[in-house]
């Protein structure tokens, strides 16, 4: 049992070409400070090309049919039955403003159905092209894997609409038995909640059909395999198909706890259950001690467990520069003793990351704002690309290069360069980074309400010409950051060059008085490192005469 938890929580991702290792975060619209719904997403993967997905509205023909492609391979799983009409579909958020976001916790193996059509990343988009509402595309996503099977592991939804937002958690039963069990939890409007890779939700209310949704074999099936004999009121989901070991909760929920703990100071009771000591499990939802902004959702998903017991910047992996980065694998062995990394919300290995915001009292093509961004979400700027996006920009177009193919014209290659750069002088360059992502981010945030005004004046007259307006607006902004994004890096390599770092002020490098470079700085290393160096080499590098 441990064995294949362990296997499902830390290595998923390694273990299935392409498969994600995401963090989504969820936000109640009494829970923000304008009212709006928020839901995030990183979508961690080591091949997983960081573009913006786009599926236009359309009629299809009578008694057509749809391919479905598994998300993660591409591997052709089947044809099911197209509808009338689909919804247009910028990124992980309709036209309506209908957005979901995922994150895998694999569970039980034996209940993985080869034989089954949809996959989880069909099921997201398949329902953003069909549902107006949350419990819309909850109705349409179980309803396509009864019918049709579900191919993939264990997964949690994060499904939101101007109004609601929900956490829905799915996993097959196996090969011998089509379609799935799951539970739909509606989250408070005054709370936030998130997932990271592990089941979150344990006990639900039974009788609560407003606020919680369930498949009627949700626990009759748990019995039947023996993963569950206690009466149904004690019924745990997490439990009963993905109980949870040290992987699931330091390299999962820890995520969770550090989302949790940066906005409700009761959080430091849980330290315990993180290190396994205790049984007291992490909330599925908490209240805040504030209300959020929708940039305290881009920033937190910017956590390396900075100023926490995990502070990933604090012990000697962090290197002589403070990186708080671990390359994978997570796990490694020192004289047969087995250790673990950190897994931080922020990783190298992000191919596109998101805030989307719904807005109830707007007209959808204004009021959906998908916060897009791409690799390391430390290091990206959040663009808003509205809801009514007609076209994907040249930085974020799939054709524009490639996981092997680099472009020097995509958003995607252009803030992976920035930020393998910072890895190898983090707490230096870092200081150079954040200035201009901060004022990138602050610019959009000031922008937001006198854009939205011009567009609703000439959305109450010309809803085409708002459109219109909108739509260059979020092509320009992502156009004109990645070419600033492509100067921070030209400035970051001159800067930085070598080991060395030239002096500079407001951006422009000094001279020596002659027409040529000052003399650079030689910042050197830390105390820490300097004082590990000296223990380790002892004698054969002191200076001895």
């Amino acid at each position: 049992m441990k064995k294949f938890i362990l296997l499902c929580t830390f290595c998923w991702g390694m273990l299935v070409p392409g498969a994600r290792a995401c963090t989504s975060f969820l936000a109640g619209r009494n829970a923000t400070i304008d009212g709006s719904t928020f839901i995030t997403y990183a979508a961690d993967s080591h091949t997983l090309y960081g573009a913006l997905k786009f599926i236009p509205a359309a009629r299809h023909p009578k008694n057509s049919t749809m391919e479905i492609r598994e998300w993660d391979t591409n591997k052709l799983l089947g044809h099911i039955p197209q509808v009338e009409y689909t919804y247009k579909v910028v990124g992980n958020m309709n036209e309506h403003q209908l957005s979901i976001t995922e994150s895998t916790w694999g569970g039980r193996p034996e209940l993985v159905d080869t034989t089954g059509i949809i996959d989880y990343g069909s099921l997201m988009y398949i329902a953003l092209q069909r549902a107006k509402t949350a419990r819309e595309a909850i109705t349409v996503m179980t309803d396509l894997v009864n019918e049709y099977g579900y191919y993939s592991s264990g997964e949690s939804f994060s499904i939101a609409d101007p109004e609601e937002v929900w956490i829905m958690e799915m996993i097959g039963k196996g090969p011998q038995n089509q379609g799935a069990v799951w539970v739909a939890v509606r989250i408070p409007d005054d709370c936030i909640a998130a997932h990271a890779n592990q089941s979150r939700i344990h006990k639900f209310p039974l009788d609560d059909k407003e606020n919680c949704l369930y498949s009627p074999d949700v626990i009759s099936f748990a019995r039947e395999q023996g993963y569950f004999n206690g009466l149904n009121k004690d019924f745990s989901f997490a439990d009963a198909y993905a109980p949870a070991d040290f992987g699931a909760l330091r390299g999962c929920e820890a995520r969770v706890w550090s989302f949790y703990n940066r906005f409700n100071s009761s959080m430091g009771k849980y330290l315990s259950y993180l290190n396994g000591k205790s049984k007291e499990y992490l909330p599925l939802y908490i209240k805040p001690d504030k209300k959020l902004s929708v940039q305290d959702m881009k920033d937190a998903m910017r956590d390396h467990f900075e100023g926490t017991p995990f502070d990933m910047t604090q012990d000697v992996g962090a290197g002589p520069f403070k990186c708080p980065y671990r390359f994978r694998p997570m796990t490694f062995k020192v004289d047969s003793v087995e250790y673990t990394n950190e897994r931080a919300v922020a990783t190298q290995q992000t191919a596109f990351t998101l805030v989307a915001q719904m807005r109830s009292w707007l007209p959808n093509a204004i009021g959906g704002v998908l916060w897009f961004g791409v690799d390391d979400t430390n290091t990206c700027v959040y663009v808003p690309l509205y809801a009514c996006l007609n076209e994907v920009p040249e930085c974020y177009s799939e054709l524009n290069g490639s996981m092997y193919d680099l472009s020097w014209t995509s958003a995607f290659w252009i803030h992976n360069w920035v930020a393998n750069m910072a890895y190898s002088r983090y707490d230096q360059m870092i200081e150079d980074i954040r200035p201009v992502q901060k004022d990138i981010e602050t610019t959009f945030n000031v922008q937001q309400p006198v854009i939205e005004k011009v567009a609703n004046d000439l959305y109450r007259n010309d809803p085409v010409a708002a459109i219109r307006f909108l739509n260059a607006y979020s092509v320009a902004q992502a156009q004109q950051t990645t070419v600033q994004w492509k100067k921070l890096g030209e400035f970051l390599l001159v800067k930085y060059l070598d080991g060395n770092r030239k002096k500079e002020k407001g951006g422009h490098f000094l001279e020596n008085g002659y027409g040529l470079p000052a003399d650079p700085d030689f910042p050197g290393y830390s105390e820490e490192y300097y004082r590990a160096v000296a223990k380790d080499a002892g004698d054969r590098l002191k200076v001895a005469f």
